[in-house]
């Protein structure tokens, strides 16, 4: 039973949830009139205190298309906060008004901090170069739709793999399945942190410098942007900039099947010339993130009713 729940890092739903989930968000996409009115009545809290644009919009869409309503703040100097006020109090006072909230934050940890404040349920919506669970089932959902299972796959992640919250969170989420070749592609400045190859014990791991040599080997490439915002050093972040660009020659050395992901914004690493591919699925993705984030907000909201 999901309702109720604190939704900080992937693995606080369990494969079982997740799949369940899936399915959930299928049925959504495939008979939207049904979950209309849902939601009626019901208040989410989007509290952005980081810029964000698919994730605060595909919350919002999702609560309106299930028939609730949507408060909050997407710059932070708007709300109080600007003033000083703590995370704590801040949730405790958007739990006077709303039934559940979703959380960017630019420090690690402030969305576990606000669950443990909050007495409505709490969603991270990314934590620094944390966590991003709900874009980790938003890639999941996207995997098992067009790849039919998250198991016995080869998987590149290539670009910003030390600060990528999205590729962190992914990692962790798929370690729980069967037979996945993790293929890390980066800059030696940007490798994926020990401890997330940690949790990789049970499964192959390789690390690389250039993707065109692993193309020919992967079902799906998880392109990532080199995250300017994470950079104190700005001459640092534009030496990198550019490392790594997918271009539509490259893609002739990739399966027929493959499928490029990437949880956007993009910058220079996937060339627009791709997006005409039928690999692309980054845009398909985007769209398979409103009806997750539906079927986790019914979910936490009503339990099994609805479903």
């Amino acid at each position: 039973m999901i309702k109720g729940r604190h939704i900080i890092e992937p693995t606080d739903l369990s494969v079982n949830e997740i799949d369940q989930l899936s399915t959930l968000a299928s049925r959504i996409k495939s008979n939207p009139e049904k979950y209309l009115d849902a939601l009626k009545g019901n208040l989410l809290a989007t509290l952005f205190y980081e810029p964000s644009t698919r994730t605060r919009f595909s919350f919002e869409a999702a609560m309106l298309r299930l028939g609730g309503q949507t408060i909050g703040f997407s710059e932070p100097n708007s709300s109080s906060v600007s003033k000083g006020e703590s995370i704590a109090d801040t949730i405790r006072t958007i739990g006077c008004y709303a039934d559940i909230t979703v959380m960017r934050h630019p420090k690690e940890g402030a969305p576990k901090l606000a669950s443990k404040r909050s007495n409505i349920p709490v969603i991270n919506a990314g934590d620094g170069g944390h966590q991003h669970p709900t874009q980790t089932l938003t890639d999941l959902h996207t995997i098992k739709s067009l790849k039919g299972t998250m198991s016995n796959n080869v998987i590149g992640f290539c670009g910003d793999l030390k600060f990528g919250r999205t590729v962190h969170s992914l990692v962790k989420a798929l370690s729980r399945y069967e037979n996945i070749t993790f293929i890390f592609i980066s800059p030696p400045e940007l490798a994926i942190p020990i401890y997330i190859k940690d949790i990789l014990s049970n499964h192959k791991i390789i690390e690389l410098n250039s993707m065109e040599d692993i193309l020919p080997k992967l079902d799906i490439l998880y392109m990532t942007r080199i995250q300017k915002e994470r950079f104190f050093n700005e001459e640092e972040y534009l030496r990198l900039k550019g490392y790594f660009v997918l271009t539509k020659k490259k893609l002739e050395l990739a399966k027929k099947d493959m499928i490029i992901m990437h949880p956007l914004p993009r910058v220079d690493e996937i060339h627009t010339n791709v997006d005409n591919d039928p690999r692309a699925v980054y845009f398909q993705q985007a769209k398979y993130g409103m009806f997750i984030r539906m079927a986790l907000i019914l979910k936490l909201l009503k339990g099994d009713n609805h479903a």
